[in-house]
């Protein structure tokens, strides 16, 4: 079993900065990929950002310029550092992590709890 923290959500004013962490632990070979989804009321889940283990990143139009992910691949964590923050941006924002058992396994998907990030203007 894997399991996701998440930590860093709050409430913040619309220009305003978060960071949000996400650890990984339990039985873990390797971890492929790492990204943080989000979901406002209403809409559906969207990727914010994804980054493998070689730092490769991916970013939505949305949040390009403001947003950076990054990961510490000894402590399988993955980070979020959101900037410039818009009212826009006001979703839970979820963990996501692809993690391999063995050198073998294929890599399955989990995810956390979800954490509340909320702009006001």
């Amino acid at each position: 079993q894997v399991q996701l923290v998440e930590s860093g959500g709050g409430l913040v004013q619309s220009g305003g900065s978060l960071r949000l962490s996400c650890a990984a632990s339990g039985s873990i070979f390797s971890i492929p990929a790492m990204a943080w989804y989000r979901q406002a009321p209403g809409k559906q889940r969207e990727l914010v950002a994804r980054i493998n283990s070689g730092a490769e990143t991916n970013y939505a139009d949305s949040v390009k310029g403001r947003f950076t992910i990054s990961r510490d691949n000894a402590k399988n964590t993955v980070f979020l550092q959101m900037n410039s923050l818009k009212p826009e941006d006001t979703a839970v924002y979820y963990c996501n992590a692809h993690v391999r058992y063995s050198i073998q396994s294929p890599a399955y998907d989990y995810w956390g709890q979800g954490t509340q990030v909320t702009v006001s203007s």
